[in-house]
């Protein structure tokens, strides 16, 4: 299906590996210009590369957006070089594995400044321009959890959570200038840092990754982990005309492993 998005203008951070990279190529299947950040060049380039493959602009960006100094630049860079930017689609990570005992301030901290901070500070300074044409997307890429307790992933619950209620937050007042912002939740998803975490997790317990994604798998209802791909089609939704009436929202693209009743 083919969506009139062609020639506005995209800002995917963490745009260059995983799922960012997925958002990037399944918009520029849509006609749309990206823009790119991430803190490898190498990456950036690879995933421009491919994006121009798609007959579209790519602009990488290199920026560290736990850095405020950095997020500045990246915005002004991409406005500087596409014009404007209509689509905004928010996607950082970063994860401590420990148990809350183990987990120090200054890791809350690292988490909240990568992903929370990041947002909120992304989306101050994207927001004048798209009211200014009257139209814009904000999509930004949360966690399952979000909804869950994970007793090794306390950071992520935390900083999920508060993902979940900025994007609502920020919906009620961006709506008056038909700017829309919704949250994806992605569950497991096949990236490299999923699949580096599944090799250490079988490291540890003297299995095999196989064994240790069978087992991720067997909680999943669909039957198999979820692709970059995946979670890049939701947002393309949310960017398309068919949710041109769709604004707060938070879905799980999870598979059907989430078992929070969500009303």
């Amino acid at each position: 299906m083919d969506f009139p998005l062609n020639d506005k203008i995209a800002l995917v951070t963490g745009g260059s590996r995983g799922i960012g990279r997925a958002v990037a190529l399944k918009l520029a299947g849509q006609g749309m210009h990206i823009a790119i950040c991430g803190r490898t060049g190498e990456s950036l380039e690879k995933t421009a590369a491919d994006i121009r493959s798609c007959g579209v602009e790519a602009w990488p960006i290199k920026a560290d957006v736990s850095r405020p100094e950095d997020i500045e630049k990246l915005v002004e860079q991409a406005i500087r070089s596409a014009g404007k930017i209509d689509v905004l689609v928010n996607n950082a990570v970063t994860s401590t594995s420990a148990p809350f005992d183990d987990l120090t301030d200054d890791e809350f901290r690292y988490h909240i400044d990568v992903k929370l901070m990041a947002y909120i500070r992304i989306a101050r300074l994207v927001l004048p321009h798209m009211e200014k044409s009257g139209w814009g997307r904000i999509v930004n890429i949360g966690g399952m959890t979000a909804r869950i307790v994970a007793p090794l992933r306390v950071t992520n619950g935390v900083v999920n959570a508060g993902v979940a209620n900025f994007t609502k937050q920020l919906a009620s007042s961006t709506a008056r200038h038909n700017i829309t912002v919704n949250c994806v939740h992605p569950g497991y998803t096949a990236t490299e840092r999923i699949m580096q975490i599944f090799e250490r997790e079988a490291l540890e317990k003297g299995s095999d990754i196989k064994s240790i994604i069978a087992k991720r798998t067997a909680d999943i209802p669909l039957g198999r982990l979820i692709e970059p791909d995946d979670i890049a089609s939701a947002v393309l939704f949310f960017c398309s005309p068919l949710a041109d009436m769709i604004t707060g929202q938070s879905i799980a693209v999870d598979g059907g492993s989430g078992e929070a009743v969500i009303y």
